[in-house]
């Protein structure tokens, strides 16, 4: 891994961490390297549905945003957008840790394809999802959560 990798996987997971969003849901962004993101989180009983497990928006977002953060990590200049994402339960989740690992599949110009899953914290996947991302107009420099910082390398 290069250093400009390292400083640029660093400045998004700050980035991730900076999103008002996330200070819904604790959560932290690992990007462990190019083309793959991965998210540690807990169900809590804050996100569950009327039925005792956690809702599906949950899923969503975990799916997406490791799936994304793996793409992004490929692009270096423009943040991505989600254009669309597929979404597969494959069992409800009560409390505990859960894990989103992120990965991309192909697309380095315009458009990415990522896809994630969750996995419980008894290692059993309990969602996948596969999603497009476009490369925005907007530059991941000018986003104040991303900053790169040099002495990080050392």
């Amino acid at each position: 891994m290069t250093v400009g990798a390292t400083l640029h996987y660093r400045a998004l997971e700050r980035l991730y961490a900076s999103a008002p969003v996330n200070t819904l849901f604790a959560s932290k962004l690992s990007i462990t390297g190019e083309g793959a993101a991965s998210i540690a989180f807990e169900i809590t009983p804050a996100v569950f549905h009327a039925a005792g497990a956690a809702h599906g928006t949950i899923y969503f977002k975990m799916l997406d945003d490791a799936a994304f953060y793996a793409a992004n990590s490929l692009a270096t200049d423009r943040f991505l957008l989600t254009t669309s994402f597929n979404l597969h339960f494959t069992r409800p989740v009560g409390t505990g840790p859960v894990t989103a690992e992120g990965r991309w599949i192909s697309g380095r110009k315009r458009v990415f394809v990522a896809e994630s899953r969750l996995i419980d914290g008894a290692g059993e996947e309990i969602g996948r999802g596969t999603g497009t991302f476009m490369r925005s107009r907007i530059a991941l420099s000018g986003l104040p959560g991303y900053r790169v910082e040099p002495d990080e390398h050392r």
